[in-house]
């Protein structure tokens, strides 16, 4: 799993699911605000898409 906490203080997590990889956006409250809807074959490919979607920090593992 790779994680990285935004200047929001969201915090950003990039896991291999049972289909491939995904995002999880989790608010500052816990509150999860926002996921992936698919898997993606590559680690890059989800990441594009998390940054698509908001993510402004990088990843680490």
């Amino acid at each position: 799993m790779s994680v990285c906490t935004d200047q929001r203080g969201d915090h950003w997590e990039i896991y291999q699911g049972k289909d491939g990889w995904r995002w999880r956006r989790t608010a500052k409250n816990g509150n999860i605000v926002g996921a992936s809807t698919q898997g993606y074959s590559h680690k890059s490919d989800c990441i594009a898409n998390a940054e698509r979607n908001g993510m402004t920090c990088t990843p680490k593992d």
